[in-house]
């Protein structure tokens, strides 16, 4: 694979992983309230080995979408999540200003 601009979409990343027979998860930011890193629609995918293309948010937050994610594969149930945080501890978890986005997890196969 290339590193063409198209080849790092993670929805084409999604489609390789998953045509490998790779168990695959994908989350999409639905909606975002105040400051958040990423704009609605950005994805995440994630096969179930933890290896991930893509973000979502940044810091703690992503982390908290790979777990969920992997118990979304395992178990084939969506998930809608959903952080937020205080100005004082934004930075902490990666929303760079106080802030609140949702999160849907998928899986793909």
């Amino acid at each position: 694979m290339t590193n063409t601009p198209e080849s790092l979409d993670p929805l084409v990343i999604a489609e390789e992983w998953s045509s490998a027979g790779r168990n695959v998860a994908l989350a999409t930011v639905v909606d975002t309230w105040g400051s958040a890193p990423r704009p609605t629609g950005s994805h995440l995918v994630i096969d179930s080995e933890g290896n991930f293309h893509g973000s979502v948010s940044g810091g703690c937050v992503e982390g908290a979408v790979i777990t969920e994610a992997l118990d979304v594969i395992e178990s084939g149930k969506a998930r809608m999540l959903e952080f937020g945080v205080a100005d004082e501890t934004a930075w902490r978890v990666g929303l760079s200003c106080g802030g609140r986005i949702r999160v849907y997890v998928e899986r793909l196969n």
